[in-house]
């Protein structure tokens, strides 16, 4: 078989499986995103047959659903006629909940047990105290040095076995099709979903470089493996398609599901509307404004700053713009801090600042002494000579603190919160090029820095500055958990935002680049404008300024905003943890306690994207189901800025919302299992129990609240815009990939048209924009599928 043809099998196979994302990178993105130019029904149909998963919510979840009437009976009658099933609900419900998953046993347990072992060994990234020998010269040549060594392959010679995963596979495959080879390859690479998409994802990344693995010598190794142990690389078909009528029943449920709350939207934004064309407020600069991430946590926080003082907010995606990676100063490691689909420009350091060279120094030290402790701590727990009298030792100091963390969590994390030695106090981010080496990269011209400032108040549709003005980055805080990265911000790569917010307040106070936003762009910043970096701790809602090079001009204005800042975490606490009283004290035992499995909800309950104006959602309790993006249509006359939001922020938030919908449907398939039994495996995954797959999703605590009782209602994404419905179209014609998601189902459109009143829109799967709006005389015109009222054609 010809090597190009190997590469393009290769890669049409791997197609089955998305990318899993190390712990301490844990990004939420589409399990089946190697789908998204199938139709939804049809991808989740195929995802069911290849990986033996449900791909649709348990009907006990529909039950629930429909006796809470979260899914309204007007939507579901209407959508089973249209589709020709005229029984009740009540009776598609039953049988939807007769129907028995198939039980399918794992022909290939010695196989994967075999290559779990090897992979495991191999992308160790430093839990293990021994490495594997001949980890550079990459995986397949490793085994193939090691391999004859292993008795549970059977005996094989060196020599008998090909120099590279290239011949390997030719030789393995040469008597099958074409078609036969992608069928083989996805049925191996599925096998182990979770394992192989590490690999996918590695591949990418530094530590390819040092320790090559690819698909290719995975493969390579599984076949010749399954050859030693006399087993057929064929897979034997199975079907496992289900009741074809239950499965478009469960479809047609969740279609009906998603259209109820859709249609509760709808009607509490179009009140939202006319309440504010009534009560037109006089335009008057407030006496802060902040910018936050557009993460559905920020929703409630939001809602609690506005309500608090004069103070103004702004959704914005959470990297602020800047395409960066950031080097810690603790471990001088480089974390990506923006969205995996964008390429990362820049890289940020910490310098001292002025007259604070001195202070980083002792900061330095301190944590080259929290370094080497740590590393002295782990060398004497694992070093076989001093094990047993270490742990003997040291058992009543670990004893203690295993106590004090079990009893007094919230003392404990706020006594770590004061005591926790910060780089922001003493230093400020350095923008550099992308791979700097010397001083010449430090020198960015000042109109690129301008550039990224202009940039982000556009997309925001920023009109005023007030005198105070912060960008609001956020992370979470948690004790002994794993998926700790998943609950820190997915538009940095599941980093925390504060570098970026900071690096974005840094550069908007830089007065040559406010000369250059005023000459070039007609961006006029008030010489009394500050810009702040802060943080919000979203497991404590509490919001951290970095201040230290504050100027003497506006410390009043940020302490009184500080005790305004303190009020705010008390209510956003009471209503997030429906407690009246210690809501703090609550919320910082949850961010301390070793036990809690669910620190906090992260962003379970997600169900919709509004680009809009504040106005348009200011009053509204949205209970975190909404990722909220400012944008203002008036500002934006050619498309541009709303172009780049549905290019970016919008395929952001359907990956976050994916994830979330396949982890709730299939929890062991696409999540990441319970938490109880979790082990951590090679620093970057976990398995449950002692070995198995990868588990590639979110936990289930992250998840349920109880078992068949999920809090997170798996529903695909309603996308609402605030924009001329023209304006959109004209987006959609230019971005294939937009109209793609839109198209096949992976997400829902809505425009609500402001040049029409606020006449909702909503794109249909026949690829036609219907009004939602019954009192509006459109033509109504017959569609080939479904029989639409007031339908407008693209």
């Amino acid at each position: 078989m010809k090597l190009i043809n190997l590469k393009y099998q290769i890669e049409e196979a791997s197609k089955v499986i998305g990318n899993t994302w190390p712990l301490y990178s844990f990004v939420t993105s589409n399990p089946l995103s190697g789908y998204e130019q199938l139709p939804f029904s049809e991808a989740v149909s195929q995802a069911k047959q290849i990986l033996n998963a449900r791909v649709y919510p348990d009907a006990s979840i529909y039950r629930k659903a429909w006796e809470s009437e979260e899914i309204e009976k007007v939507e579901l009658v209407n959508i089973l006629k249209e589709n020709g099933f005229k029984a009740t609900p009540e009776s598609y419900l039953k049988q939807m909940e007769s129907e028995r998953p198939i039980q399918i046993l794992n022909q290939n347990h010695d196989l994967d047990r075999i290559m779990v072992k090897w992979l495991s060994a191999f992308m160790d990234e430093g839990l293990a105290e021994w490495e594997m020998p001949h980890k550079k010269s990459g995986f397949y040549k490793a085994w193939r040095q090691l391999g004859p060594y292993d008795a549970e392959i059977g005996k094989i010679q060196r020599k008998d076995i090909a120099k590279t995963s290239d011949e390997a596979l030719s030789e393995i495959l040469s008597g099958y099709s074409e078609q036969e080879v992608l069928t083989i390859f996805t049925h191996q690479l599925a096998a182990l979903p979770g394992w192989t998409g590490y690999i996918k994802h590695r591949s990418t990344q530094a530590w390819q470089e040092a320790y090559p693995i690819e698909l290719k010598d995975y493969l390579a190794v599984r076949l010749l493996t399954a050859k030693q142990l006399k087993m057929e690389i064929f897979p034997v078909v199975i079907e496992n398609k289900g009741d074809s009528e239950i499965m478009k029943l469960q479809y047609l449920w969740l279609m009906a599901w998603e259209q109820s709350w859709q249609k509760r939207l709808m009607s509490h934004l179009e009140k939202e509307s006319i309440s504010t064309q009534k009560n037109q407020l006089y335009n008057h600069t407030p006496y802060a404004q902040f910018a936050f991430c557009i993460d559905t946590r920020s929703e409630l926080i939001r809602r609690h700053v506005e309500s608090t003082g004069d103070y103004e907010t702004f959704g914005y995606a959470g990297f602020f713009g800047i395409p960066m990676d950031y080097e810690s100063s603790k471990d001088g490691i480089s974390h990506k801090s923006c969205p995996p689909i964008v390429d990362s420009c820049y890289s940020v350091t910490e310098l001292a600042q002025n007259n604070k060279s001195d202070e980083k120094k002792v900061q330095d030290r301190k944590n080259e002494v929290r370094k080497f402790w740590n590393y002295f701590l782990k060398r004497m727990k694992n070093m076989l000579p001093s094990t047993f009298g270490f742990v003997e030792g040291s058992g009543f100091f670990y004893g203690m603190q295993l106590l004090f963390r079990t009893i007094a969590p919230a003392p404990l994390y706020r006594f770590s919160q004061r005591n926790n030695s910060r780089y922001e106090s003493v230093c400020e981010p350095q923008l550099h090029q992308s791979n700097w080496g010397n001083e010449q990269d430090l020198n960015i011209p000042a109109e690129e820095k301008a550039t990224i400032v202009k940039s982000a108040f556009e997309l925001m549709g920023w009109k005023q500055f007030a005198p105070l003005i912060l960008f609001v980055g956020h992370g979470s805080h948690s004790a002994n958990n794993p998926f700790g990265s998943s609950l820190d911000c997915g538009a940095c790569a599941a980093s925390p935002g504060r570098h970026n917010a900071r690096m974005l307040a840094k550069l908007a106070n830089d007065s040559e680049v406010r000369q250059i936003l005023k000459e070039k762009f007609q961006m006029e910043i008030p010489e009394t404008t500050f810009f702040l970096g802060a943080e919000h701790n979203t497991t404590t809602d509490e919001i951290v300024l970095f201040d230290s090079s504050l100027p003497e001009s506006h410390q009043k204005q940020v302490e009184a905003l500080k005790i305004d800042l303190q009020k705010v975490q008390e209510t956003a606490t009471q209503e997030r943890l429906g407690a009246t009283r210690n809501s703090i004290s609550h919320a910082q035992t949850n961010a301390s306690n070793w036990g809690e499995t669910r620190p906090e909800w992260g962003l379970a309950k997600n169900a919709s994207f509004i680009i809009a104006p504040r106005k348009a959602t200011q009053n509204l309790a949205l209970d975190g189901r909404s990722f909220l993006h400012s944008y203002d249509w008036k500002t934006d006359k050619e498309g541009h800025v709303l172009e780049t939001i549905m290019q970016g922020p919008m395929v952001v938030t359907q990956w976050i919302n994916n994830h979330y919908y396949f982890s709730t449907v299939d929890n062991d398939k696409f999540g990441g299992g319970t938490k109880v039994t979790h082990n951590i495996t090679g620093k970057f995954g976990v398995v449950q129990g002692n070995g198995g797959d990868l588990k590639t999703g979110l936990p289930w605590e992250s998840l349920y609240t109880s078992k068949d009782e999920p809090y997170h209602a798996p529903l695909r994404l309603s996308v609402v815009i605030q924009a001329p419905l023209n304006q959109v179209k004209s987006i959609l014609a230019k971005n294939e990939n937009i109209k793609a998601l839109a198209d096949n189902g992976w997400i829902y459109l809505i425009v609500m048209d402001p040049l029409e009143g606020g006449t909702f829109y909503r794109y249909n799967e026949d690829r036609r924009w219907t009004s939602t709006c019954k009192d509006r005389e459109v033509k109504a015109k017959k569609s080939p599928r479904r029989n639409m009222p007031e339908e407008v054609l693209v």
